[in-house]
């Protein structure tokens, strides 16, 4: 185990990098992943806003509104703010498939996974895959994980590659990389 201040990502130290926070599961925002996942979902097939639909879900809780619907709300926010960014690298990595092809839960959950690992500073890369992947297995086909887990790959390892002075990937890759001083 690293000492306390060493930068952990994916279980090991990371050099050069700031000290930050060891990367650990949280079970409550794997809940905050299925409830966008569920707001995703249901507007895609609707056709509707999905900040509009998780608004009506979380209205309907009225007080009784768990802690995890704030970061769900982020996902589903940040998600729709990003959408054609996200949409154009899940179509770009996306071997042999189109987005309309996609299975739209997969497609869904390539969204959340594509905006956490590029739009969040505080998940780590593999967190985001390993946690796109689990919902595959819980409400996808046998054959979606290692698809998921492939395309976010490809993403990921694309994201990390890039030239330093493009904004072609994402904030979170560049912050990423200006703290690694690429």
């Amino acid at each position: 185990m690293p000492p306390m201040n060493e930068p952990v990502r994916s279980g090991k130290p990371v050099s050069g990098r700031p000290a930050e926070k060891p990367v650990d599961f949280n079970p409550s925002r794997r809940k905050s992943r299925r409830r966008a996942l569920d707001a995703l979902y249901s507007a895609d097939l609707r056709r509707a806003s999905a900040p509009a639909v998780l608004a009506d879900t979380v209205a309907r809780m009225g007080r009784d509104v768990p802690p995890h619907m704030a970061y769900a709300t982020e996902i589903v926010a940040g998600v729709a703010a990003h959408a054609e960014r996200i949409d154009e690298l899940l179509s770009t990595y996306a071997e042999g498939w189109t987005l309309d092809r996609m299975p739209v839960v997969d497609r869904n959950i390539a969204r959340i996974g594509v905006y956490e690992m590029l739009f969040r500073d505080d998940v780590d890369d593999a967190v985001a895959i390993s946690e796109a992947v689990a919902l595959a297995e819980e409400f996808s086909t046998g054959e979606s994980p290692r698809f998921l887990n492939g395309l976010l790959g490809r993403i990921g390892a694309h994201a990390l590659a890039r030239d330093p002075g493009s904004d072609d990937i994402g904030e979170h890759a560049r912050s990423r990389d200006e703290g690694e001083g690429r």
